[in-house]
């Protein structure tokens, strides 16, 4: 479970990441990752987007379970300015969880790498 200190809850956070945000992608996911402004000493916030296509109430609560407990194994290597949207595909919910979690990985370094070209451009 995220704390939830860490948790994006505002409709506008979410906006801000998937609009303006470097994205990473994998079949099974889609990382939004964007550096936030209101400068909170509570590190990260991550948010989760899993919609119906997913699958079932069933299979989207568990495709969330699985997101949540991914992320929070992995939050000391996000930077602690991050802002972070986690979009779930329909793959995500068939892929075993050591997979998902390398998809993340992946998707993760590719956002982080686009946001460091970003900065430097």
């Amino acid at each position: 479970m995220l704390p939830a200190a860490h948790r994006m809850r505002r409709a506008a956070d979410f906006e801000q990441a998937v609009r303006r945000g470097a994205r990473g992608g994998r079949d099974t996911l889609v990382v939004h990752l964007t550096t936030r402004t209101d400068h909170s000493p509570t590190g990260p916030v991550i948010g989760l987007v899993v919609s119906k296509a997913v699958g079932t109430a069933v299979t989207r609560n568990l495709v969330k379970r699985r997101l949540r407990e991914l992320v929070r194994a992995r939050m000391s290597l996000v930077p602690a300015d991050a802002g972070i949207v986690i979009r779930a595909l329909p793959a995500a919910a068939s892929r075993p969880y050591g997979l998902l979690g390398a998809d993340l990985d992946a998707a993760l370094e590719t956002a982080a790498r686009r946001a460091r070209r970003r900065i430097e451009a």
